[in-house]
């Protein structure tokens, strides 16, 4: 059998169109992948502007399986406000009593001064689900240079972190409350941190946590505080007694 120089010619062509083919295809799927990777996603739920309400009627949310009911002007946003199913909820309250937003106090609500009285709470889901005292043996302990420790200021245990870890900045500090171990991390103040506050994480319920933080000048009260922000946060978890009746039964 014999073949022409067409055909030749369609043999050779046919050797490179396959490879070429494929190439183009897995080109354009990657580009489509590192477009999809690289575009700016949706504002997150933190990227909303604050919106701050005076008023006073529970929001029912619902994070993790965990009902709360809480008061409008501790939250933050006004989406979260719209109650629900949510992952994760801000919150803010002012010292010394953790009382809720009102317009009277919008303008130490806004500051960000060294002094700040502002408690900032995020009520979130945790996939860790640690204890305090967990978090603390598991992770933090693990980044310290004084595993014992040393005395501290306010009754509280001081740790520094070393140098080559990622939290060389901050300041661990841990101490004594009614259901155990109270860390709280600070940041150090810096020329790049003029305003440092301190964090403390612990768990509310099962893989729900509670974040909150306030202003390094409030440490002194840590103890105030954590008392504080746990009864504000169990008073959420009960929902809101039903309104009495608003005319009594007529005597008979």
């Amino acid at each position: 059998m014999t073949y022409s120089d067409s055909d030749t010619t369609i043999r050779k062509r046919s050797g490179w169109l396959i490879p070429l083919g494929v190439f183009v295809v897995t080109a354009g799927l990657s580009a489509v992948v590192l477009l999809a990777y690289l575009a700016p996603s949706a504002p997150s739920f933190h990227a909303q502007q604050i919106a701050p309400t005076a008023e006073t009627r529970p929001v029912e949310i619902e994070i993790h399986g965990l009902k709360l009911w809480i008061p409008a002007h501790y939250i933050e946003y006004a989406g979260a406000r719209q109650g629900g199913v949510q992952k994760d909820v801000a919150l803010f309250a002012l010292l010394p009593d953790l009382a809720g937003w009102t317009p009277w106090e919008a303008a130490n609500f806004s500051s960000n001064a060294a002094d700040s009285p502002v408690v900032y709470l995020l009520i979130h889901e945790d996939s860790l689900n640690l204890r305090e005292d967990s978090r603390f043996s598991r992770i933090y302990l693990s980044y310290v240079s004084n595993t014992q420790g040393a005395p501290g200021p306010f009754n509280l245990t001081q740790y520094a972190f070393r140098d080559d870890s990622g939290y060389r900045n901050s300041d661990l500090f841990v101490g004594e409350g009614k259901d155990g171990p109270v860390v709280i991390r600070c940041d150090r103040f810096s020329p790049e941190v003029p305003s440092p506050s301190c964090q403390r994480d612990l768990l509310i319920g099962r893989f729900v946590a509670l974040s909150y933080r306030f202003k390094r000048a409030h440490l002194a009260k840590w103890h105030d505080i954590a008392t504080r922000v746990t009864q504000l946060v169990d008073s959420f978890k009960h929902p809101p007694k039903p309104q009495a009746s608003a005319q009594a039964a007529a005597p008979g």
